[in-house]
């Protein structure tokens, strides 16, 4: 059996289930303090999706790029969180802007 598609044939990846992180397992994989994560959240920089307490708190995946990000700023640039905070929401609605525009040349193709 080939795992090379054929002309015609689509070849589908599979994907794991999106996965929840813990407080504690994002500041691990972005190499951060939690009380840098939790600052991030009291500046509105990152929410959590479930959870009331920081014990309970659940993150995606894709929010570590969030928190990696206004890290490097940090780090880097000595961005302040408020500036790094606004950065994220401007680098947020570029990607949006990027996929309408790109949806919307797919569509002129057509």
């Amino acid at each position: 059996m080939s795992t090379t598609p054929t002309r015609g044939e689509l070849k589908v990846a599979a994907f794991e289930p999106a996965t929840e992180l813990t407080l504690l397992e994002v500041s691990r994989c972005c190499a951060v303090q939690t009380g840098f994560v939790m600052e991030l959240i009291e500046e509105g920089a990152l929410a959590p999706l479930a959870g009331s307490a920081p014990e309970d708190w659940r993150f995606s995946t894709g929010q570590t790029r969030h928190v990696t990000v206004a890290a490097r700023l940090q780090q880097d640039l000595g961005v302040n969180l408020a500036g790094a905070a606004l950065a994220l929401q401007l680098l947020d609605e570029l990607e949006t802007l990027r996929a309408q525009l790109a949806a919307s040349a797919a569509i002129a193709d057509e």
